[in-house]
């Protein structure tokens, strides 16, 4: 019986492989992550993905672009600016952020990494920044309403990006000591409202 060669194309395969790269890398991380393995499972030829990304690193690269669009999109909602008190719109804002990076913990951690990888792309660092420029909106609003201390608002959300972080990173399935992350985020968000209230 012959056997008929795989097909070099796959639809759209750049798509394609970005799904199943993120599949595997939250399946087994980044070592499972192959353009070959990858070319098996969508049923192409091992060349095929060479017409999207030059090797692995390219890959790493897009995928992590692409969570940090979906990141954006994600702040983007949570921050916008519905007449809300900047404590409710900060809550939201936290609760977001922690809510994504829970769900997408392997994808979060390529991500960080790639960026801050020397000679990362410049796509990759532009929708980093463009992810994370909410967070220095949101505090430069709160700073207009008299809510938040002068200062650099990036540096301000600087302090909210780094607590959640530190919380999620000391977290074990979404929890702390046995509680809730969506419990703690708005005390903490609390705390930092306190200390970067303006000053009488």
């Amino acid at each position: 019986m012959k056997v008929l060669p795989r097909p070099y194309h796959h639809g759209n395969l750049r798509e394609a492989l970005l799904k199943a790269a993120e599949q595997a890398l939250e399946d087994g991380g980044l070592p499972s992550m192959s353009l070959r393995e990858l070319s098996r499972e969508l049923g192409v030829t091992h060349a095929s993905p060479r017409r999207h990304f030059a090797g692995k690193q390219d890959l790493i690269d897009a995928l992590a672009a692409r969570g940090f669009e979906r990141m954006d999109a994600i702040l983007g909602r949570a921050a916008k600016n519905n007449g809300q008190v900047f404590k409710t719109r900060l809550t939201k804002f936290a609760r977001a952020y922690v809510g994504f990076a829970l769900k997408h913990p392997a994808l979060c951690g390529l991500m960080f990494e790639a960026k801050h990888r020397p000679g990362a792309p410049k796509e990759l660092l532009q929708a980093s920044d463009k992810a994370f420029s909410h967070g220095r909106a949101l505090f430069a609003d709160g700073q207009a309403s008299g809510e938040v201390v002068e200062g650099d608002p990036y540096r301000l959300a600087l302090v909210a990006y780094a607590s959640l972080q530190g919380l999620i990173s000391i977290s074990t399935a979404g929890k702390f000591k046995g509680i809730s992350l969506d419990t703690l985020v708005p005390e903490i968000m609390d705390r930092i409202i306190l200390g970067l209230g303006p000053r009488n």
